[in-house]
């Protein structure tokens, strides 16, 4: 089994700094690494992003990361995740990587994805320009993490994990107000992770969501934005499949099947 610490939404500023490094000592005890969903920091300036650096630096498991709406707003996003890459954190856009831990081959595939809504309720790419491209850069965002997902498997991963932002299911989203669904995630992401395969997806974004949720093709879903989960992280533990096998979580028919996800 694989152990994958999660969570998102931290967002740390100089006034937070140190309130979870205690949590985060104790990873090598419990995890084998740990995925961080975006939102690290408040409004996305550099010298939060320093506060999640130290957070995270040296720390016993390997982290990835992919940046949330937060750590956008001051559009220094390129910054943030260049400060976190100097401590080691694999910030992820569009593209994905390769772990070796316990030697078993895990990959990640990440972006933060975007907004548009879900399956009977979505935007579409009609009308004005500016909904034309809302809804062109979530499926940007989509075809990046498929495209990932997809060159992981041909680095034959055992284990494959969607890391995102935004949300690819309504489930997770439970608790949230109807009416900003459609700024909480899209289908499109999870149109992706079905087409592509994966174990298991993660997320934040949805502070008054639901943690546990399914795409249509059977992937397990977690929302881990840290308001949710009320505690530090949250440790998954994923079965390593065969090689060539069909992804855990996902029947050959694409129907659900039970994966070793709490």
């Amino acid at each position: 089994m694989i152990r994958v610490a999660a969570v998102g939404d931290i967002h740390l500023s100089p006034e937070s700094a140190g309130a979870l490094r205690p949590a985060f000592d104790t990873l090598g005890d419990c995890a084998d690494l740990l995925l961080l969903a975006g939102d690290l920091t408040r409004h996305g300036t550099v010298e939060e992003a320093r506060v999640v650096a130290r957070e995270v630096a040296g720390l016993p498991v390997p982290v990835v990361a992919v940046l949330g709406n937060h750590d956008y707003q001051s559009d220094l996003q390129d910054e943030v995740g260049a400060v976190l890459e100097e401590v080691g954190v694999t910030v992820l856009e569009g593209r994905g990587t390769v772990l070796r831990v316990s030697g078993v081959r895990v990959g990640v595939a990440g972006t933060k994805g975007f907004g548009g809504g879900f399956a009977g309720r979505s935007g579409g790419e009609f009308g004005e320009p500016e909904m034309k491209e809302f809804i062109r850069y979530t499926r940007r965002c989509a075809d990046g993490l498929a495209a990932s997902l997809r060159m992981l498997q041909e680095a034959d991963c055992a284990v494959r994990i969607a890391l995102t932002h935004y949300a690819p299911v309504p489930d997770t989203l439970a608790g949230e107000p109807l009416e900003i669904y459609p700024f909480l995630g899209s289908y499109l992401l999870a149109e992706a992770v079905d087409e592509a395969g994966a174990d298991l997806a993660v997320h934040g974004h949805a502070h008054m969501g639901s943690e546990h949720g399914m795409t249509g093709g059977g992937v397990r879903v977690r929302n881990v934005a840290q308001p949710v989960l009320g505690q530090a992280f949250a440790v998954y533990r994923l079965p390593v499949r065969e090689r060539g096998a069909t992804p855990a979580g996902v029947a050959p028919d694409g129907s659900a099947e039970r994966a070793g996800v709490r």
